[in-house]
């Protein structure tokens, strides 16, 4: 029950609303909210507590692309894993670790986990490799696998709540099959069964935390086997593109996007990099 009253031009009388007070990251104000935005790892101090929750969102990063070593696609990396919620921290010391995205140089790395209020996002698998180097890695969403196989089998899977499995091999292609898309926030990559052509990221989420609508933890496209095919497109979200005979893409910074799968007719073309996480708080200030 309010027991506040008006009063003829004096305002409210009585009891008010108490609103949260805090530092850290790069901030700025949406109407009556300010958003701390952490692409770095940093500290967020609560110097007053708020009587109302704050919103977060919390972005692993993303696994980095499979690479080529035969004459088969390679898998997209899988999105890092995306929390979304609310808190209601008490007067503190946070700290804020934000994951970096995986390295496409060796090979289809998975990202690493941001964490924020004892909550943890985990990494996006690292795609699938070619010539026997395995169907990807699981993370907050898993990866796509490699095209050179014709038994069908799942791709890698995602973490409960966080993200969705990468698209499945297999089919008719032995030898030359295309590589599938990593998995997204939103959706499981697409598969690349009975076919050449690369398959896209799974989409990511969007998210308004800032004021403006964004998506994040897009999956990574898978990479085509032959010029004559079609590469997977990343996933709305920060995925990067697949790109057969070439370097696959980069996810983008900051939004855990899953890179995309590499190939080419010299051995090891890389996969590209997964984007790097991201850390968001949002509260009302006044």
């Amino acid at each position: 029950m309010s027991f506040g009253y008006q009063v003829l031009g004096f305002g409210t009388v009585g009891s008010s609303p108490v609103y949260y007070a805090a530092t850290g990251g790069t901030v700025t104000t949406d109407g009556d909210f300010k958003v701390h935005t952490f692409s770095s790892a940093g500290t967020f101090q609560v110097t007053e507590v708020g009587s109302d929750a704050l919103d977060y969102i919390i972005v692993a990063g993303g696994g980095a692309g499979g690479k080529r070593v035969d004459e088969s696609g390679a898998g997209g990396g899988g999105a890092g894993g995306m929390l979304v919620g609310t808190s209601t921290p008490s007067a503190n010391n946070y700290s804020v670790v934000i994951g970096a995205g995986g390295d496409g140089s060796s090979g289809g790395a998975s990202g690493s986990n941001s964490s924020v209020f004892s909550l943890t996002s985990i990494g996006g698998g690292g795609g699938g490799i070619t010539s026997g180097g395995g169907s990807g890695q699981e993370g907050g969403s898993g990866s796509g696998s490699w095209g050179y196989s014709t038994s069908v089998a799942a791709g890698r899977a995602g973490t409960s709540g966080q993200g969705n499995s990468g698209g499945a091999r297999g089919g008719t292609q032995y030898g030359n099959g295309g590589g599938s898309g990593g998995g997204g926030k939103g959706a499981a990559g697409t598969s690349s069964q009975s076919t050449q052509n690369g398959t896209n990221g799974g989409v990511g989420l969007a998210s308004s935390i800032t004021g403006t609508e964004v998506y994040y933890a897009g999956g990574g496209g898978g990479s085509s086997s032959n010029l004559s095919s079609t590469d997977g497109a990343g996933g709305n979200g920060g995925g990067g593109n697949g790109r057969g005979f070439a370097r696959g893409f980069d996810g983008t910074a900051n939004t855990g996007g899953g890179g995309g799968g590499g190939a080419g007719e010299t051995s090891n073309t890389r996969g590209g990099n997964g984007g790097s996480g991201v850390v968001i708080i949002r509260y009302q200030f006044q």
